[in-house]
């Protein structure tokens, strides 16, 4: 986590666009996860920075009991709308450094999207309590590509300019570097394509979504939108664009 940013509270007045535009993830991933578990309610699942709960609705498709772990209350309550009367999924108020799930209470930690917030020696520490013995971590997250076609390109100079703190809270910070500390031993690298694709709406709401972007009110608010519409009329076919992501998956034991 960058130093000085308190993620808890970021994405508060969000939750309605990141709910609706945020993407979501391919079967390949769920099919690498699922790949020699049981695909039945006793696997237990701790969803770490489960948000609105896109993650723990991908999770839970496989049969899992999914505890969703989320300490922002607008983001926890929409997930508990978005899943209510889903018998195999808890909500939980907690962080990845404090879930308040018990000692080997866990198979399998995930964190979707949410990892680059974590402060990730406590987060290591609180994963090792809650793991069963031969428990495993997946960390995944959907990564833009910012240089996939010309319109990849405009939007990604879009939030290079208008951005308030952009390049200190991009998944692209989590490098080799960081994994290797965080697992401290072998795990799995998987890559799969993934795309959303937008109308005008769609797209500013997708931008709207992102921490990082200026909300109403703020001086940049209304030249930042005024920039997405010229990007998007410049580059859209047929009235929609396309977001091209990899989804990146990280999955090991922590030694």
């Amino acid at each position: 986590m960058s130093a000085g940013i308190n993620p808890t509270g970021r994405f508060t007045n969000r939750v309605s666009d990141y709910a609706r535009f945020r993407p979501g993830y391919p079967d390949a991933l769920l099919e690498a996860l699922e790949a020699g578990v049981p695909l039945s309610p006793d696997y237990v699942v701790a969803d770490i920075g489960a948000g609105t709960g896109i993650s723990t609705s991908f999770l839970l498709r496989a049969g899992w009991t999914v505890m969703a772990v989320e300490p922002n209350d607008a983001m926890r309550e929409a997930a508990e709308d978005f899943l209510a009367g889903r018998p195999h999924m808890k909500s939980v108020r907690g962080t990845a450094e404090g879930t308040t799930l018990p000692d080997r209470s866990v198979d399998l930690v995930a964190a979707g999207q949410a990892f680059h917030w974590f402060n990730r020696d406590a987060a290591r520490a609180e994963f090792q309590r809650i793991l069963r013995p031969g428990g495993r971590v997946a960390l995944f997250w959907n990564v833009r590509r910012p240089d996939a076609d010309p319109f990849a390109a405009a939007y990604e100079t879009l939030l290079q300019t208008y951005g308030t703190d952009y390049r200190q809270v991009t998944q692209r910070n989590v490098d080799a570097t960081v994994l290797n500390a965080f697992f401290q031993g072998p795990f799995e690298t998987h890559a799969y394509p993934n795309v959303q694709t937008f109308d005008f709406e769609g797209l500013q709401g997708r931008l709207l979504s992102s921490s990082y972007a200026p909300a109403s009110g703020h001086a940049q608010h209304e030249p930042m939108l005024a920039g997405l519409r010229r990007i998007f009329d410049l580059h859209q076919q047929q009235g929609r664009v396309h977001f091209l992501y990899d989804t990146q998956l990280y999955l090991g034991a922590l030694t």
